[in-house]
C-alpha cells in the first residue's frame, strides 16, 4: 500500500521547508534561467510581459533577473538575488507583498505542494496576476505516488490531475497546455539514498547536489513536449500548465 501524505499545520510546513531549503541555499550558487528547459517557452513569453513574478525561486530562478520581481522565504536566496541586481523581496505565497493585478506573467515553479492553504496561495497569484495575464506553475501527481522524500522535502500533497485542473478554474485560470516537467530521479533506491544522507551527513550532500546532480541534471534536461489541456499523464511524476488569467474573472 503506498504511504498517503500527512497531515501538517502551517508551522510544521514552515519549520521544515525553512529549515531545508535556507541549508540548501546557503551552500549553492546561483543558476541563470537561460540553462534550464524551460528557458525557450519564457524567453518567448518575456517578450509580450514587462512585468513578471517569480515566487520562491531559491536560487533557481526561471525568469530573467533583469526587470523580474522574486519573492521568496530564503534570506540566503534573497542575498544572491540581491547581489546579481535582482529585485528580490522577502515574502510567502500565501501573503505576496504586491499590489493586485500587477503582473502580465506569473511563475511559482514547485511550490504549492509545500503549502498547507493552497487555496490561499491560489488566490495570491489570481489577485497580483493582471487580466489575461499568464501563469506558470509546477506541481507533483498522483497522491498514490506518494513516498517518504515528498515528506522530507516539505511537501504537503500530490495533485492528482482533474483536482489541480478544478482548482486553477475556481481562481479564474483557464488551463492552455502542459508538459511533462522536473528533474527528480525514477529510482526509490537513489532517493532513498539522497534521504539518507541528507539526514545523516547533511553538508556533504548538500555538496554533492550542488557540484555533482544539480550540473548533471542541467545537462541531460530534455527539451519540454507540450500538449493541450492536461491528458496522459499516467505515471507522471510532475507537471509544469500554462494557463491564462481569465480576463472576465
Amino acid at each position: 500500500m503506498a504511504a498517503s501524505a500527512p497531515v501538517r499545520n502551517d508551522a510544521e510546513l514552515l519549520r521544515v521547508n525553512r529549515g531545508f531549503y535556507e541549508a540548501l541555499w546557503a551552500q549553492a550558487q546561483l543558476v541563470d534561467p537561460e540553462r534550464f528547459n524551460t528557458w525557450p517557452l519564457l524567453r518567448e513569453l518575456v517578450a509580450t510581459a514587462p512585468r513578471r513574478l517569480e515566487v520562491a525561486p531559491g536560487l533557481r530562478p526561471r525568469l530573467p533577473l533583469d526587470g523580474t520581481c522574486f519573492v521568496d522565504l530564503s534570506h540566503a536566496a534573497l542575498r544572491q538575488l540581491r547581489a546579481r541586481g535582482a529585485c528580490a523581496l522577502h515574502g510567502m505565497i500565501g501573503a505576496l507583498p504586491c499590489a493586485d493585478a500587477r503582473f502580465d506573467l506569473v511563475c511559482a515553479f514547485d511550490i504549492l505542494e509545500h503549502v498547507a492553504d493552497d487555496e490561499a496561495a491560489l488566490h495570491e497569484l489570481a489577485r497580483v496576476a493582471a487580466p489575461g495575464a499568464t501563469l506558470l506553475l509546477s506541481v507533483p501527481l498522483h497522491a498514490d505516488a506518494w513516498t517518504a522524500f515528498d515528506e522530507f522535502v516539505g511537501h504537503c500533497r500530490r495533485y492528482e490531475p482533474a483536482a489541480i485542473e478544478a482548482k486553477l478554474a475556481a481562481h479564474g485560470f483557464v488551463l492552455e497546455r502542459s508538459a511533462i516537467y522536473g528533474m527528480q530521479p525514477k529510482s526509490s533506491r537513489l532517493l532513498d539514498l539522497g534521504q539518507w544522507f541528507l539526514t545523516h551527513q547533511r553538508e556533504r550532500a548538500m555538496w554533492w547536489y550542488n557540484h555533482v546532480f544539480m550540473p548533471l541534471g542541467l545537462r541531460f534536461q530534455k527539451p519540454l513536449q507540450w500538449r493541450e489541456g492536461l491528458s496522459d499523464v499516467e505515471g507522471v511524476d510532475e507537471v509544469l500548465l500554462v494557463c491564462r488569467r481569465d480576463a472576465g474573472a
